[in-house]
């Protein structure tokens, strides 16, 4: 079935290899907007337990106590290693280990505000409502442009070439003699370009270009087999 297109052959060799490339970029953000989203919460326990008269320390290690996620489980850890250094070498390491811009930042005011002796409870309240709004907003768009990117990837790699092979195997069927060999491979390698690009528009639109070409050559696999076997099952 596949013995005169080569390149399909070696699209779903190597596409299984990419896709499992794939995987630890789509973890690592997972793991990343969850430590974002937990943020604005941590930030407003931390103003409640210093306006409860609590040290900044001992209001980290409450939050700590109470957050059984990744950024908790973070926070333990550093929390851990500050018996071994200072505090402010443990929040550096925080925000180092969290890999997220926002945590970091949130760490680099924390800093700034306990060396100015700035009124910090007021800061952290403030941080929390600002990075509260922020994450609603990504969190949206990042809904909304995934349903579209889904849609166009869906389109070129699914939908158009199970149309065109439709088409092609009804009205010029193999079993009735056309010989479109030549027409059947160059259309073929056109999808397999075609979800290359889809894929290129959709990770743009995500911001998330580098982690989705990962999955490019899988989906240019999905879309010429489609294509090719559509043709050679309804043209017989």
């Amino acid at each position: 079935m596949f013995r005169n297109e080569p390149f399909l052959l070696f699209m779903i060799t190597i596409s299984v290899a990419c896709a499992i490339g794939g995987v630890p970029p789509i973890l690592e953000r997972s793991r990343r907007r969850n430590i974002e989203n937990d943020l604005p919460a941590m930030l407003e326990a931390l103003s409640d337990s210093l306006g409860a008269g609590l040290g900044l320390q001992q209001a980290m290690m409450a939050e700590a106590d109470r957050n059984n996620g990744t950024l908790g489980k973070l926070l333990r850890e550093t929390l851990e290693e500050s018996h071994a250094s200072s505090f402010d070498s443990a929040l550096a390491n925080f925000a180092t280990k969290s890999r997220s811009p926002q945590v970091q930042r949130v760490m680099h005011l924390m800093s700034t505000a306990i060396e100015q002796d700035a009124p910090l409870q007021s800061i952290l309240a403030d941080m929390s409502r600002d990075y509260e709004r922020l994450n609603d907003l990504m969190n949206r768009r990042e809904s909304d442009l995934m349903g579209r990117s889904i849609l166009i990837i869906m389109f070129v790699s699914v939908g158009l070439p199970f149309l065109i092979a439709f088409i092609v195997g009804l009205f010029a069927p193999r079993s009735q003699g056309f010989q479109l060999q030549s027409f059947n491979s160059s259309f073929t390698m056109f999808f397999g370009a075609a979800s290359l690009v889809a894929i290129g528009v959709s990770g743009r639109m995500l911001g998330r270009l580098r982690s989705a070409l990962w999955w490019a050559p899988l989906w240019m696999a999905v879309s010429m087999t489609i294509y090719h076997v559509g043709v050679l099952v309804i043209g017989g």
